[in-house]
């Protein structure tokens, strides 16, 4: 149950619409619902302004169902990360309607492919085209919790003028994600091109030294970017739910 939901239901309430019991009733399983193998937290939109997220990996198909079941019983919008196709198989056979983000691995609904949806400006940046699936994970994920989210690919700083051609756009975002892998240089390079906080994902791509990311995390954490923070590595689910928080700030008086 959202915010909206919850005033329209005291307004019924107050318009004797509906009756104390069962407005009780609806109240009973808000803060969280027991499904034996997962307590579905539904008090999280009001916590948070988004329901709970779904992560799907270590779930089998038939439990990723119900949880998602659970959470449109209770009118919100599901969201489920790290999925497989197996995942959605399921899940499409009840709810025809959500969509399989293949290249983020994410289930949800059609309005996530829309670029316009939402408010303010969460953009990510990918250094290459290896690191799309996580970078395609942040972008739905911001878009999620509410944020108009764009993206530019493939400008690592191998080829740095690609970069700078985007300066404008850079400049005009409430908050940035910055995906990449191999040494992690391009969240440095963005931190010092616009103040604006700036969110750096590694991700494990790359050669042997590498280290599966670890090269990446490093640097990152190193940045001389006094605006760079850090996520873990491949966690684009993070990264764009800290940036749409960031996004939904109000302005500074």
């Amino acid at each position: 149950m959202n915010r909206e939901a919850l005033i329209e239901m005291l307004n019924q309430l107050k318009r004797d619409e509906i009756t104390l019991d069962e407005a009780l009733a609806r109240l009973s399983s808000m803060p969280f619902e027991d499904l034996g193998f997962a307590r579905v937290d539904h008090h999280r939109a009001l916590r948070h302004g988004g329901a709970e997220v779904v992560f799907c990996q270590g779930k089998t198909p038939a439990q990723v169902v119900a949880i998602i079941d659970a959470l449109i019983s209770r009118g919100a919008n599901p969201f489920a990360t790290r999925a497989s196709e197996d995942h959605y198989h399921a899940v499409r056979a009840k709810f025809p309607d959500l969509v399989y983000y293949s290249a983020a691995r994410v289930i949800g609904p059609a309005e996530l492919s829309d670029a316009d949806r939402g408010e303010g400006l969460v953009l990510v940046i990918s250094a290459g085209t290896a690191d799309l699936p996580v970078a395609e994970e942040a972008l739905l994920t911001a878009r999620a919790m509410g944020s108009r989210a764009e993206a530019i690919h493939d400008v690592g700083v191998a080829g740095i003028h690609r970069l700078l051609a985007e300066v404008g756009r850079i400049q005009q975002a409430r908050a940035l994600i910055v995906v990449a892998g191999m040494e992690g240089a391009l969240p440095s390079v963005v931190g010092g091109l616009a103040g604006r906080p700036v969110i750096a994902v590694p991700t494990s791509v790359g050669y042997g030294a590498s280290f599966g990311g670890l090269a990446a995390l490093l640097g990152m954490l190193n940045s001389c970017a006094s605006n760079v923070t850090v996520v873990n590595i491949d966690n684009g689910f993070g990264a764009g739910y800290a940036a749409s928080m960031i996004n939904r700030l109000p302005p500074l008086q």
